[in-house]
């Protein structure tokens, strides 16, 4: 930290006294290499990171770049795109292709062009100027490394010598396999690395707030004092118990693939995090990613796990928040607030971490070396998206196989993920993978509480009234159907205090309506619940009869998970599958098919562990595992050529252009945080309490609520929306997205 205006600045911003301070061009340069290094340790490339390190901001070195920062005192001096700031990330990638060629040189020229802008592609069709290979040609025909002689520390410069090892996968073949992840990881170490180091000079409370963890060593006592209170008091809770000694005494294997096959209800959230504390004291594994499919469970399992560790304090990181800032709306403040994922136990979205494993932006991709060394949990992993499988079997198995990853892949109904070698198609799978439970077939039938019945004619609808007369026969009862719209047309046709549950309710309204139901079913109150899938992964409900809509035989078996599910019931409980009026599309659709034949001519147990295989790769014949064609612009086929932008853009589980963000005044507070909003702009700790408060929709439903005066885009986050009617929300079943439901809201 500087006040000398004759050094190289890196940075300035200005203290509580109003005086200006410098933040040392040389100093930053070393602090973010050394760090950069410590973080790629971790996966043995860390002199790789080193010099990305080094060279990252050389460019800052131009007469250019000192004059503005001064000039201007702009504390956002240092970060690209804006007019008038000076483009200093594409010098030091230039340096690194002069002193060590184009491949060497070019591995390292990714890292450093797109430190502020996200890894580039190396070249576009459409004469792009972005990409790498055009940003270089550029900065080669300005002549800006002449002009830096002289003020740039060349002879340091100069003495880096080229790294001495070697991507993963590197055979001597053209191909290098997962190039692409270790450039990634490597680009996560030095952007996270130079948002640390300028965090300390910008944000010194902040930088400090980072410290003080506590490590996966004090954690494990803590939970198996909890554990130790545990009481196999029944049936179901024995074999609870016998599945968590299964799991610990599997931890003390040797790290790599696990599968963790349990029927619904047979406690496999907390016997997998056994698993992962022990396994990560046995093979000192820095922290635990615990990766969930639906944020209505991350809410839920977050909260058992701080629950868990309350006397340790706060150990738990939730990251589930899409709503982060966009790359033209990238200031210090923005990127300081980024999550790193630096914690001993990380809780987040199946979203969150695929996209992040193929995403481009500094901000999403920051995270990812802190994955080295760690236990990866992926919860309900029968959920993995089917049309990126293929991409993301290849990662999660170079994770493994050269980053020190361990994998448990936990749920009731393992799909299949290994290889596929036909005439039409080849890719690797996960194979081997250990299988934790010894006797997993056994376990079912020892946990079976449920008697699924189908329709008597499989091709037959139900039509809506009658299916609502036939619910209204049963005291207590979950209906599950695949829509959102199914969902809110029976939930109409049911009596008044029905309880409505889907995804156009906002993350806090659905945990409200869900802690309600406990309630009244702990009380052996009669509560009927119309939902949509959403309640079928994760979420401990325990109703008498389930009634489920036709859909792919895993959500059946999930769905079946909601019945008599600690078998208090003297028989079995009922679930009962139905074929809705409605027609299912997509995926959905393509798992009813699946479900239909593999179910033909079949009379036996339809949550039978030896149908879900079958049903798999029946279910996975009907996609395309690599619809966006990730691989092709991953897999260069000689040279470094790697399209990261483009793949980043493409590997989007949802939709931006089909969905959009509104957050909702839903109970005192959700209107409370959207003034603040108003107020006071996308602020992190603001945005991180209003993804509770969120509601996605389709683009058409959007033009609908707009029309009508329902919500208006907020201008500090250009792509979200509020809501500003009270009426368009309504506190029984969300956001109102019907057109003829808004004008008559609108109306009264």
């Amino acid at each position: 930290m500087w006040k000398d205006n004759a050094l190289p600045v890196a940075h300035i911003k200005n203290n509580e006294e109003h005086q200006q301070l410098f933040h040392s061009l040389p100093e930053h340069l070393h602090h973010t290499a050394k760090m950069a290094k410590m973080f790629a340790d971790e996966f043995g490339a860390g002199d790789w990171a080193y010099l990305a390190g080094i060279w990252h901001d050389i460019g800052k070195y131009r007469e250019e770049f000192q004059q503005y920062i001064r000039a201007s005192s702009d504390p956002e001096a240092h970060i690209e795109g804006a007019p008038k700031r000076v483009d200093h990330s594409t010098v030091g990638a230039l340096l690194a292709t002069q002193k060590f060629g184009e491949t060497i040189g070019g591995m390292l020229a990714y890292l450093i062009a797109g430190h502020h802008a996200g890894l580039p592609d190396y070249e576009t069709d459409e004469q792009g100027q972005s990409a790498l290979k055009s940003r270089l040609q550029r900065m080669r025909q300005s002549g800006v490394l002449d002009r830096l002689n002289g003020s740039a520390p060349f002879d340091w410069l100069n003495e880096q010598e080229k790294p001495a090892s070697l991507p993963p996968g590197c055979d001597g073949t053209e191909r290098l396999e997962g190039l692409h992840l270790w450039l990634r990881m490597l680009f996560s170490c030095l952007t996270d690395a130079d948002f640390l180091d300028t965090e300390a000079f910008m944000d010194e409370r902040r930088s400090e707030h980072r410290q003080g963890w506590p490590g996966l060593d004090a954690m494990l006592p803590v939970f198996e004092t909890y554990m130790g209170c545990f009481k196999a008091d029944s049936p179901v809770n024995h074999i609870r118990a016998e599945v968590l000694q299964q799991c610990r005494k599997a931890a003390s294997g040797s790290p790599g693939r696990y599968s963790l096959t349990v029927p619904t209800g047979g406690g496999k959230t907390l016997a997998s995090l056994a698993f992962a504390l022990r396994h990560a004291k046995e093979h000192g594994k820095r922290r635990i990613n615990y990766v969930i499919p639906y944020t209505s469970i991350i809410e839920q399992t977050a909260d058992v796990f701080r629950d868990v560790f309350t006397p340790l304090g706060d150990v738990v990181v939730e990251h589930h928040s899409n709503a982060e800032s966009r790359p033209e709306e990238e200031s210090s403040r923005s990127r300081l607030a980024c999550e790193n994922w630096d914690a001993p136990l990380v809780v987040t979205t199946s979203v969150q971490f695929f996209e992040s494993l193929y995403a481009s932006r500094t901000s999403r991709v920051r995270k990812l070396h802190n994955l080295a060394n760690s236990v990866v949990v992926l919860d309900e992993a029968q959920l993995i998206p089917p049309e990126f499988r293929q991409s993301l079997l290849s990662t999660l198995r170079l994770l493994t196989d050269y980053y020190g990853v361990t994998l448990l892949l936990s749920t009731a109904t393992q799909p299949a993920l290994g290889s596929v070698d036909s005439m039409q198609l080849r890719y690797r799978g996960l194979e081997p993978v250990t299988e934790i439970i010894d006797r997993p077939n056994e376990l079912f039938q020892r946990l079976r509480r449920v008697e699924v019945r189908m329709p008597t004619d499989i091709n037959s609808t139900v039509e809506w009234d009658a299916l609502a007369e036939e619910l209204q026969q049963h005291s207590s009862v979950l209906c599950i159907v695949n829509r959102r719209d199914d969902c809110r047309t029976l939930h109409a046709l049911m009596p008044e205090d029905t309880i409505h549950l889907s995804a156009l309710m906002c993350g806090q309204h659905r945990a409200d309506t869900i802690a309600r139901i406990k309630q009244q079913l702990e009380a052996e109150e009669n509560v009927r619940v119309i939902s949509t899938q959403l309640v079928e992964a994760g979420v401990d409900l325990d109703f008498p009869v389930v009634y489920r809509a036709m859909a792919g035989l895993d959500s059946i078996a999930q769905a079946a998970g909601r019945c008599n599910r600690e078998g208090r019931l003297e028989g079995l409980g009922q679930v009962r599958v139905f074929v809705a009026p409605s027609d299912n599309f997509g995926l959905i659709a393509k798992a009813e098919q699946a479900t239909r034949e593999v179910l033909h001519g079949y009379t036996g147990d339809l949550l039978n562990p030896g149908l879900f295989k079958p049903f798999f790769e029946n279910f996975y014949g009907r996609i395309d595992p690599d619809k966006k064609s990730i691989e092709q612009l991953l897999q260069p086929n000689g040279g470094i050529g790697i399209y990261f932008k483009t793949a980043a853009q493409k590997f989007r589980l949802i939709d931006d252009d089909y969905q959009v963000t509104v957050f909702v005044g839903y109970a005192e507070e959700g209107w409370k945080l959207l003034d603040q909003l108003r107020r006071l702009g996308p602020e992190r700790w603001l945005m991180r309490k209003l993804q509770r408060y969120s509601v996605n929709i389709t683009k058409p439903v959007l033009v609908e609520l707009i029309k009508y005066g329902c919500i208006e885009e907020i201008d500090a986050l250009p792509g979200y929306f509020v809501q500003l009617s009270q009426r368009a929300y309504s506190e029984n079943i969300g956001l109102i997205t019907n057109s003829n439901c808004m004008e008559t809201l609108l109306e009264v």
